[in-house]
């Protein structure tokens, strides 16, 4: 995996909340310290799926501060200090794509740690076809992509591994990654 691009310049003052690996606050930091030193937080991960079954994938923009201009399979990110995980999902969907009137379903909750980043997350799975808005600049462009073309898109296209690990597995089941598709276990 190629290494990630970060943006410090990125909402760097905004408060965040450490937390440890069962999700208990510890302390809140700035986002900034947060990105440069790793540190565990809260997030949230909204997979946008249509009415025939293909799963919304969208292009970051570069002013994201981690990973810009990659692709992500779920809408979603740090929960705010304070901020229920279900009313951070519904914010970040109206911020990212316009969605407001979506119902969640829970899809579950679960940890992620890599190199770069460091969270505990819920997941969750919004049924919509739009339309979509882009309004605060935080997506490019999304496309639709099919169950059974996940795999080949994912090995095209520099994707999130945070999302494809706590997110995919949910939405896609476990017999895919028995077929071969690569994906995280």
């Amino acid at each position: 995996m190629a290494e990630p691009t970060v943006n410090p310049q990125n909402s760097p003052e905004e408060l965040v909340e450490e937390v440890d690996h069962d999700g208990t606050v510890l302390r809140l930091v700035t986002r900034a310290d947060m990105r440069a030193q790793r540190l565990r937080h809260r997030s949230v991960f909204i997979a946008v799926v249509s009415s025939h079954g293909e799963l919304l994938v969208h292009q970051r923009s570069m002013s994201k501060d981690i990973w810009p201009g990659w692709w992500d399979i779920a809408v979603g990110g740090v929960v705010a200090p304070g901020e229920d995980f279900g009313a951070a999902a519904r914010r970040e969907l109206a911020e990212e794509v316009g969605l407001t009137q979506c119902s969640l379903g829970f899809l579950g909750s679960g940890a992620y740690e890599d190199d770069s980043v460091r969270l505990s997350a819920w997941c969750y799975l919004c049924r919509s076809d739009g339309p979509f808005v882009f309004s605060d600049g935080e997506v490019v462009r999304t496309e639709w992509v099919a169950p059974d073309r996940i795999g080949e898109w994912l090995g095209t296209h520099r994707v999130l591994p945070d999302s494809v690990a706590l997110v995919l597995p949910r939405i896609l089941g476990e017999g895919l990654h028995r077929a071969g598709l690569g994906l995280p276990t």
